[in-house]
């Protein structure tokens, strides 16, 4: 895509092999915003958006702000990719061939890409190497975090994809391999299996319960491990 946003129509090709496609992000909703995908390695836009939303947020704390939006940014951001993978469709990694769609108070809530060319791994390498040192200049914090973030948000949509195209195995199966070929400083995905039901291993802390009002995250690293496994257990029983 370029400009405001060529659409060759990949996506949505891809969206109708995955039931509950924009539920994950493959459709955008209609009447938001879009913004071109290179917009994204841009830090002083990057900076415009945390400042707008440090008063949703009700926080200043510019690292907090910037790991919060990369957590989401991240998750939508390689879902075109991750699910062309998953169906054989190959849709591009590039920020070149990507728009992002965003809700008020820019909140990602979708992502499109044109058709890709082949080397996955290579696209999503220069993506996510800009788009995080974006985000780790307008935050002021450290690259290496952010990246944790991006492999829990690759874990979780391949997980999330699996969950939707009822092949949990075959498509988390994909996310080391492609972490790998992505290479470092992205960590390895890592999953563990509770109650039944496969959960994606946090790498990383998204920081989200640094803002008023929220808590840490179910499957927080943070957490205790008893403490986590008790939870897991507990949404385990509930969505199997």
């Amino acid at each position: 895509m370029d400009g405001a946003g060529r659409d060759d129509g990949a996506t949505a090709a891809v969206a109708a092999r995955v039931p509950g496609a924009a539920a994950l992000g493959l459709l955008p909703p209609p009447g938001v915003a879009t913004v071109p995908g290179t917009l994204l390695a841009d830090p002083g836009w990057t900076a415009e958006v945390l400042a707008a939303r440090a008063v949703r947020a009700g926080t200043a704390d510019r690292r907090v702000l910037a790991t919060v939006w990369w957590y989401s940014l991240s998750s939508v951001l390689l879902t075109p990719a991750l699910a062309g993978l998953v169906t054989g469709r190959v849709l591009s990694g590039r920020l070149e061939d990507t728009a992002v769609h965003l809700l008020a108070g820019a909140a990602p809530v979708a992502a499109t890409a044109t058709a890709g060319r082949g080397d996955l791994a290579g696209e999503l390498r220069g993506t996510l190497g800009a788009v995080v040192a974006a985000v780790a200049g307008a935050g002021g914090t450290r690259e290496r975090p952010l990246w944790a973030v991006a492999t829990d948000s690759l874990a979780n949509r391949l997980l999330a994809l699996g969950r939707a195209l009822g092949d949990v195995p075959a498509a988390t199966a994909l996310a080391g391999p492609l972490a790998a070929a992505v290479g470092a400083p992205l960590p390895a995905p890592r999953y563990e299996d509770v109650g039944g039901v496969r959960f994606t291993r946090r790498a990383s802390c998204c920081l989200l319960y640094r803002v008023p009002h929220e808590a840490l995250c179910t499957s927080c690293p943070r957490r205790p491990p008893a403490e986590r496994r008790v939870l897991l257990e507990d949404t385990a029983a509930r969505i199997r």
